[in-house]
């Protein structure tokens, strides 16, 4: 029977989600980490899922090349209290920023971002949303 089908571990779907949201964030496809990695996509697409659990040498081997630390697709993971610091408040930030990089808006504005090498032409790009926001709360 499908009901006795075992549901992936929270911490596996957490782990798979970094592993995408890294992935995307750096417009890599999952058919490019599976090369480098020696393995299908459809292996890089169960890992996003957590339907497969990542072994740890491999976590290791996705981390240098997504250029991340292994902890990295930990932070946030459920039932992390983060030495006892933060709290829910930190939490929902944290995963406020990780939805918005997931957005294909978000994705798009970090990568058009990150290439502005000058700090007073991104200050001037803050300055401009946060003022772009400003009038649409007035409205």
């Amino acid at each position: 029977m499908i009901e006795n089908k075992k549901k992936p571990n929270p911490i596996d779907i957490h782990v798979g989600s970094r592993i995408r949201l890294r992935r995307t964030m750096l417009g890599m496809s999952q058919e490019k980490l599976g090369e480098s990695l020696g393995i299908t996509f459809q292996q890089i697409q169960k890992y996003e899922k957590g339907t497969n659990r990542v072994g740890a040498s491999r976590l290791q081997n996705i981390s240098s090349i997504l250029n991340v630390p292994v902890s990295f697709f930990f932070e946030d993971a459920p039932g992390d209290q983060g030495g006892g610091q933060g709290g829910m408040a930190e939490a929902s930030s944290s995963n406020y920023v990780v939805d918005f990089l997931s957005s294909s808006e978000g994705l798009q504005l970090n990568r058009a971002f990150v290439k502005i090498s000058d700090p007073k032409v991104r200050r001037r790009v803050v300055d401009l949303v946060k003022a772009l926001a400003a009038d649409a709360e007035g409205e």
